[in-house]
């Protein structure tokens, strides 16, 4: 498996357009629409925001992919079209809309939405733009696409690899947003997977939900999670690789992809965490069972005295500790080593439970790093987990409480 370039256009047989329809009111300063088409139709899974409110795209979507097929997705960012006003028709109106500009039905898109909540969407808008988006479906603007879905992003997310299954060359590529608003369960983050792999519907959804338990839902930016928080794979066969129907040797490789795709975007989303300054990485190593470990390591990702610490550059391991004992997953805490590393080096910070011998200056440089990793390890089986985080800083508060504005 090799990394490539394309993102959701690098398999064959999808292209993609976006550009600013005036969802948010504010002037064309990046696009605010995006369309995605495959050629032909695609095997199609997706998972969805465990919130209790979920916004009406997300219930149009589900409607849509009950016969696990779609050719498409429409997509806005600027108005979330939750607990809004004809939020269910809008969305049904993105898709109508997509689906005469493009010569499909309206069942074939999946439809999504992010941004302010509580707001009606502007579809007259949307429809008005859609028209001139799909004219200029091109394989080269997945980048058009990745910046239309972004809100409080800093950073347009995509990323595309290529693998060989049964002697075909199979590429799979995706677009991601999420910057806020984050949280184990999926948070406010929107991610579109694209692949020429044939597979059926029943082995991607359950590869889906297998690779988005181990890496979107092991993301925290702030202990929210979302209304509109969706991830949707596409896959129209096209490589022309064995159908994988089975959880063959094929399926596992496939697997594997799908696994690097989503946590190199479950890492981008954790990075760019509203007004953070480094990703925080948690591992937790030689746990009793995988859940425990990763219990204990969302614990750590979602503490904001953690988070604060490590925004100051302070290797204050005792709030590690006190973090994984509000977890509520067994371990023995004078068991417990915690190291922290980054690209400066590493330091032991606690060895069996109590404090270390610690170079503070060391400490501090390892601290002041794009990427901190907080490496726990327990002494107790051969299990592991690892989740994403970022630092809490004043901006934080600053972005979200004038979001609206």
């Amino acid at each position: 498996m090799k990394e490539i370039s394309g993102g959701v256009c690098a398999a064959t047989g999808f292209r993609a357009n976006a550009a600013y329809c005036g969802v948010k009111g504010k002037g064309p300063e990046k696009p605010d629409v995006a369309l995605i088409l495959s050629e032909q139709e695609c095997a199609a899974a997706a998972v969805y925001t465990l919130n209790r409110v979920k916004a009406a795209p997300l219930y149009v979507t589900m409607e849509h992919l009950e016969d696990g097929s779609a050719w498409g997705v429409v997509v806005n960012s600027g108005c979330a079209n939750a607990c809004c006003p004809k939020g269910h028709e809008n969305a049904q109106a993105m898709c109508a809309a997509a689906a005469q500009a493009t010569g499909r039905e309206a069942e074939d898109f999946v439809v999504a939405s992010t941004g302010v909540i509580g707001q009606a969407l502007n579809i007259s808008a949307i429809e008005a733009g859609i028209p001139g988006i799909a004219a200029g479906l091109s394989g080269e603007n997945s980048g058009l696409a990745a910046q239309a879905i972004m809100t409080t992003d800093r950073t347009q997310k995509e990323i595309a690899f290529s693998l060989e299954l049964g002697g075909k060359e199979v590429k799979i590529g995706a677009i991601a947003k999420g910057s806020s608003m984050i949280h184990p369960n999926m948070g406010t983050m929107l991610c579109f997977i694209t692949t020429d792999c044939a597979i059926t519907p029943q082995m991607l959804e359950e590869a889906l939900r297998d690779v988005t338990a181990r890496t979107f839902n092991r993301v925290v930016v702030d202990g929210d999670s979302s209304s509109n928080d969706l991830c949707a794979a596409l896959a129209n066969g096209m490589a022309g690789n064995p159908l994988i129907e089975w959880k063959d040797e094929d399926y596992e490789t496939f697997l594997s992809a799908l696994e690097a795709v989503c946590t190199h975007m479950a890492r981008a989303i954790a990075g760019d965490g509203t007004g953070s300054t480094k990703l925080i990485t948690c591992q937790v190593r030689s746990a009793r069972s995988e859940e425990g470990a990763e219990r204990l390591a969302k614990s750590v990702v979602s503490s904001d005295l953690v988070k604060a610490s490590m925004f100051s550059c302070d290797p204050h391991w005792g709030r590690v500790m006190i973090a994984m004992g509000c977890s509520k997953a067994p371990f023995r805490p004078e068991h417990v080593d915690i190291y922290f590393r980054s690209a400066a080096g590493e330091v032991l910070a606690c060895i069996r439970g109590e404090a270390a011998p610690l170079d503070m200056d060391k400490a501090q440089k390892i601290l002041d790093q794009k990427e901190v990793v907080i490496d726990v390890d327990l002494h107790e089986g051969d299990q592991q987990a690892v989740c994403w985080g970022c630092d809490l800083t004043a901006d934080y508060i600053k972005i979200n409480g004038s979001y609206r504005s």
